[in-house]
Order: C-alpha cells, then sequence, then structure tokens
C-alpha cells in the first residue's frame, strides 16, 4: 500500500520525522524511542555525565525508550572471561539504574557479548535485569525463552519486543533447549541466513503479532561489510522478511556507527543506530569519528503502525573527564548542537539515497519524502 509521509528533522530547533499525509488518529497512540546500543561499564554521578539532563528531556517525551545492552551484569555465577580485558565489557547492577532514569524499559540481550563471562554472566545479567524492572528479549534460561517477544506495557498497549544476534556469537554463547544463551541468527559464506534460524525468528514475530499489533525487531550485527558503515545486502532482504511477518519497526545494533535508513511498506527500517553510551577500553582515536555519534529516533505508532518518526542527533565524548585514559567518565551522550546535527543529517542523507529514501528540507525544518 502507497502512502505519502513526511519526514522531518530535530536537534534543537531541527527535525527529521516521518509523518503520513492523512491525519493522524489522537487516539490509543503509543510514543517509544529507539536509542543505539548501551556498552556502559559505570555508572556516573551527574556531574560526570554533562549532558544528562538534556538526554534526560528528550527521552522523557516517550512512554518508553528501546535500546540494546551490551555490558554483561556482575554477579555470582560469572565464568570466567572469553575474551581480552581490552573487549570485556562488564558492570555492576546499578548502570542499570542509570539506564532506567533514561526511560530505558525494553531491552534487546542478543549480542556478541553477551556470553563475555559464559553462560553465568548471561543468567546474573537476566537476573539484574529484571530486578532493575526491566523488560528484555533476545537471551533466555534456554532456546525457547531466547527466541520469543519480551512484552511491555504503555499507555495501555503492549509492546513486542523481537532481538537476536549475527555474528561474533563464540561457542557456548547460543542459546539451546537446554542451555541459556542469545538468539543467534547464523549467515553462511555466501551470504545467506541460515533458513531455520530465520524461520525463528519470523515464527516470533508472527507469534509475537497476534498478541499485539506492536511489534518491534532488533539486530545485534557483528558481520560487518569491509566498509563498516554500509549495510549488508542479506541484513537488508532480512528486514524486510521480518515486516512481512509482522514487524512495526525494525532497529539495528553493532555496527559503532549510524547507518543509512530506509522505507519498506510504510515501516522503517533503522539499520544502525550507532550508539547511545559508548564505554569502550580502546584507546583514544581506536574509533573513527562516526562512532561517537549517534540517533535518538522517536515513534509515535497506532495500531501497529508507526505513523510519526522524529530523529534527534547526540554526541558521545571521547575522552573522559579526567583525560584520555578516564575511562570511567568517557563515551556518555549529549544532544548535539544545530551546526551538528545538520552536518550529520547531511551525512545520512547521503548514506540512505542508495535505498531511495529521500530527504527534502524546507525552511521550516520540516524534511519531505514521497514513496
Amino acid at each position: 500500500m502507497d502512502r505519502r509521509l513526511l519526514l522531518g528533522g530535530m536537534v534543537g530547533g531541527t527535525c527529521m520525522g516521518i509523518f503520513p499525509s492523512a491525519a493522524i488518529a489522537r487516539q490509543n497512540k503509543v510514543r517509544l524511542a529507539f536509542l543505539g546500543q548501551c556498552l556502559i561499564e559505570h555508572a556516573p554521578t551527574r556531574s560526570q555525565w554533562p549532558g544528562r539532563d538534556g538526554v534526560l528531556k528528550a527521552l522523557s517525551q516517550s512512554d518508553l525508550a528501546v535500546s540494546n545492552f551490551e555490558s554483561v551484569i556482575l554477579g555470582p555465577r560469572a565464568g570466567a572471561p572469553t575474551r581480552d580485558l581490552e573487549t570485556l565489557h562488564t558492570a555492576n547492577p546499578d548502570v542499570l539504574d542509570t539506564l532506567y532514569r533514561a526511560n530505558i524499559r525494553l531491552v534487546g540481550f542478543a549480542n556478541n557479548h553477551a556470553f563475555d563471562l559464559g553462560t553465568g554472566g548471561i543468567l546474573d545479567t537476566l537476573d539484574a535485569l529484571e530486578a532493575a524492572r526491566m523488560t528484555v528479549a533476545g537471551a533466555g534460561v534456554n532456546e525457547t525463552l531466547a527466541t520469543k517477544a519480551g512484552f511491555r506495557s504503555a499507555r495501555n498497549q503492549e509492546i513486542g519486543l523481537v532481538a537476536y544476534a549475527t555474528g561474533k556469537v563464540r561457542p557456548g554463547g547460543a542459546a539451546t533447549p537446554e542451555r541459556a544463551g542469545v538468539n543467534e541468527v547464523r549467515v553462511s559464506e555466501a551470504g545467506v541466513i541460515v533458513e531455520q534460524d530465520a524461520n525463528k525468528v519470523l515464527s516470533a514475530i508472527a507469534d509475537a503479532k497476534r498478541k499485539s499489533p506492536n511489534i518491534v525487531v532488533c539486530h545485534h550485527n557483528h558481520l560487518w561489510e569491509p566498509i563498516q558503515i554500509q549495510v549488508p545486502a542479506w541484513q537488508r532482504e532480512f528486514a524486510k522478511r521480518c515486516v512481512d511477518a509482522g514487524a512495526s519497526i525494525f532497529i539495528g545494533h553493532g555496527v559503532p556507527m549510524v547507518q543509512g535508513m530506509e522505507i519498506y511498506r510504510g515501516v522503517p527500517l533503522l539499520y544502525g543506530l550507532g550508539n547511545f553510551v559508548f564505554q569502550t577500553e580502546k584507546p583514544v582515536g581506536a574509533y573513527p569519528p562516526q562512532a561517537w555519534q549517534g540517533v535518538i529516533a522517536t515513534g509515535s505508532f497506532k495500531d501497529g503502525i508507526c505513523a510519526q518518526l522524529s530523529l534527534a542527533c547526540i554526541m558521545l565524548n571521547e575522552i573522559g573527564l579526567a583525560g584520555p585514559s578516564d575511562t570511567q567518565t568517557r563515551g556518555f551522550p549529549r544532544i548535539a548542537t544545530l551546526s551538528e546535527s545538520n552536518k550529520f543529517f547531511e551525512g545520512l542523507k547521503q548514506l540512505s539515497q542508495p535505498f531511495g529514501t529521500r530527504f527534502v528540507t524546507q525552511e521550516s525544518g520540516v524534511i519531505e519524502l514521497a514513496l
């Protein structure tokens, strides 16, 4: 079904969004914020996160926020680290309080770092997320629970999340019928998703759709293209299959950069939202400047249809407040300035152009997109 949509952009005074030309129904709408991945290792004080108030104010405009949690909570069942210390991402439970205050209530835990402390680390993190009053999808105590959607209530509606991960999931990290783990979707060397894994995800979406019209699909991808910011063809193809199965929006994580965006059958495909918190232990300069950017995508949904989507650019500090060796205060977001966001959105237009996504900025800041 063809629809006319509007795409507008707003950071400070600028906004990017997706709106249908028909009048938006005013009732039974739910507002959801979608964030880049949360690789958080330290819970900041207010002074350690200078951009906190602006970010929290922006997120408070939504009924709840959705992200991917990419650390492991330290607990009694933690096993030996499965990777080098530089890429080992662990945290105390208080980081979840930081995220909860940011309105993050629905999280995917399907990613390549969930197994950093073995199966015990996955179990401890699942327990900590539950204790922090968060709803999780993409990992579970067995394959059935890792695959199925997690549901969270917002404005008297149920929001379903199906989450899965591709690439760099270490042996033992994927859920099985008898073992806790993440919902892994494998991709063959020929660049084709293993159909058995694809069917798990598509069936979970279809099952969730029977319970609620509002279904979010989160994909954490670590099978990057040679030019990392580019979106793999297999990912685009499967995102569209997820929409055909019932997804209301498709959200990508994994690549630590914002990637291009596409519209398919009126459904936003946001292939990469970059980082929301990025507390890597790697030295300054190890990642390109794009790794220190992200997007807050805020959508209004009615009956499973995304009726409006606005985008705000955020910037993260690569260097901690006390200098390059201060990893405790690095990687926290702030709302971008007008000049920063204008430059950022110019880049996003170029990334999205190959997908047929056209942005036409008007003086008012509203951007029209014709499908």
